[in-house]
């Protein structure tokens, strides 16, 4: 008997239009990554290059569709039944906890693999090419990708049993992802550089499993390329311990998302708290020695001089609250500083520019994180929650709303990104002759922040629902700072020198990294046509931002 929990999730998804055009995209987009790089002329190529140039193309474009589009589903999933008020009538149906994920987490690995299926069609012209085995390339290619499909949904579930709206559930799931996409490189390729890697086997087999948590190296060694981040030092094969750290994670991530599926998840009682005004002499002269910002003091009244809508996504934001900013800048001025140790440590054997390379790849994933979580949502946030309305009765004006909005993401952004400084204030201290580049790289960082702002805002404020608005703007801030790297990844073979150079000028993250003469980037010019691409496109953005709240803005 199947279970109805299956039907009605996986029909439920292909009802909506967006995922036939979705499926429609994506096959062309994974025909038209083949059709590029298809041999024009008659002649045989014995030696196999042309379709393994192909099959990379193909490889990382399956690979970015995956990670764009899988965990939107699976985040929702829960926490949309749960706020519905249909989870509890799931709970008390016949069906077991087991039954109910199952049935629910089946119905997005079978859309899922309704995109696998999407790059059938492509996959066979690349075997068709010649040059590919089918087991130990195309196969295992297809193995990688069909855990990492497994892993994104049981993480996206779990999420959703935790969070507390949709919009919330996508924003923390794609902050996972991320962090297990980008994150886990960090520690090998610092310990690489320490000589820790090599003197110490324990550090390298720790640093080396975290690493494999990644899909990257598995799916760079499969495409036939150098691991990235080796040093031209000779690997072992990530593959299977890709395999093996997926398998076991999706085997946890389920386990703990089983047992969280019973009446205890609607328990939310909380602690009523006591206000520190009103607590005793004692209580509050403590309470102003331990805390630099007191969250439960009463906030005093908003100055005339600040932006009253700015000062009110601070307060109403949970992430925008000054604990929380405070504890953000703390945890980045650790890495920041821990950033500084090793690059002191390891400036002998690495060099400055790979170590500055490193610290733009963090401070870029930190704001290609953080960003769109923060952005998004902030006009359509207001509408999913009516208080669009009630901005349209105060007596500010929309210029005046949205600025305040753009501004409160402006500032936290800045706050993180010169919590990152030290680390350059060090490299400078090294080689004081990079004084240059440095400021160069902190120009890109700073228009970084405001191209993906203005990108966040702008996807962000066409969509109604925040979790739709927070998905999509996360997937096309991801593809306009991933998709260049990708084709970095292929330079030479496929991509030739103009080509990259072009891809690379999308983003100012190219730029940066060009600038501090990261290996690899240092032979590309992107200045000032990065800083200018920035500029047209931010500008695109804030007017398409613009005209929406107009719209939204003008009397019905």
């Amino acid at each position: 008997m199947i279970n109805p929990v299956i039907q009605r999730e996986f029909f439920g998804i292909l009802r909506s239009p967006k995922t036939l055009f979705m499926l429609l995209a994506l096959t062309t987009v994974f025909s038209l990554t083949v059709l590029i790089r298809w041999p024009a002329d008659s002649a045989v190529d014995l030696s196999g290059s042309q379709s393994r140039e192909v099959f990379r193309i193909f490889g990382y474009a399956l690979l970015g569709g995956i990670v764009f589009l899988v965990p939107a589903f699976p985040a929702t999933s829960v926490v949309n039944e749960r706020n519905s008020g249909t989870l509890a009538l799931l709970l008390n149906s016949p069906l077991s906890s087991a039954s109910i994920y199952f049935g629910k987490i089946s119905g997005v690995l079978l859309y899922s693999f309704l995109v696998l299926l999407c790059s059938l069609p492509a996959s066979a012209a690349c075997f068709a090419l010649g040059g590919i085995d089918l087991s130990s390339e195309l196969g295992m290619l297809y193995l990688v990708l069909t855990l990492l499909v497994i892993q994104y949904a049981t993480l996206g579930m779990l999420v959703s049993s935790y969070a507390q709206s949709a919009d919330a559930a996508v924003r923390v799931t794609y902050m996972a992802i991320l962090g297990l996409f980008f994150l886990t490189l960090v520690p090998a390729a610092f310990l690489r550089g320490t000589g820790l890697w090599e003197s110490s086997p324990v550090i390298a087999s720790v640093g080396g499993w975290i690493r494999s948590l990644s899909p990257l190296p598995a799916v760079m060694e499969i495409m036939g390329q150098s691991d990235l981040g080796s040093s031209g030092l000779k690997t072992a094969s990530h593959t299977m311990s890709f395999v093996i750290c997926t398998a076991i994670s999706c085997v946890v991530f389920a386990g703990i998302t089983i047992s969280r599926l019973n009446y205890r998840i609607f328990d939310r009682s909380r602690s009523q708290g006591v206000m520190t005004n009103e607590r005793g002499l004692m209580a509050r002269t403590v309470r102003r020695l331990v805390y630099i910002v007191d969250p439960q003091r009463r906030k005093a009244g908003i100055p005339w001089y600040l932006n009253p809508v700015m000062v009110k996504e601070f307060r109403c934001r949970k992430f925008g609250r000054s604990q929380w900013l405070l504890r953000l800048v703390s945890v980045c001025a650790v890495t920041s500083m821990v950033l500084t140790f090793m690059a002191a440590t390891s400036a002998t054997s690495w060099g400055v520019e790979t170590i500055g390379g490193l610290l733009v790849l963090l401070q870029v994933i930190l704001i290609v994180v953080l960003t769109p979580s923060l952005a998004s949502g902030l006009i359509s946030g207001e509408r999913d929650g009516g208080g669009w309305e009630l901005l349209r009765l105060t007596p500010l004006s929309a210029i005046a709303v949205v600025s305040g909005k753009l501004l409160s993401v402006l500032w936290t952004m800045s706050l993180v990104l010169l919590a990152t400084l030290p680390g350059y204030l060090v490299m400078i201290w090294i080689e004081p002759t990079m004084w240059l580049q440095v400021n160069l790289v902190l120009i890109c960082l700073a228009v970084t922040i405001v191209y993906a702002l203005a990108v966040s805002a702008a996807v962000g404020c066409l969509f109604r629902s925040t979790a739709v608005s927070t998905s999509v703007a996360y997937i096309v801030v991801i593809l306009l700072f991933l998709l260049p790297i990708l084709v970095w990844l292929s330079r030479d073979a496929p991509f030739g020198y103009s080509t990259v150079q072009t891809a690379l000028t999308l983003t100012p993250l190219g730029a940066a990294l060009s600038v501090i003469g990261t290996p690899g980037f240092e032979v590309y010019n992107l200045l000032p046509a990065a800083w200018w691409v920035a500029g047209v496109v931010t500008t695109l953005m804030f007017f398409v931002l613009g005209a929406q709240v107009w719209r939204l803005t003008r009397a019905v």
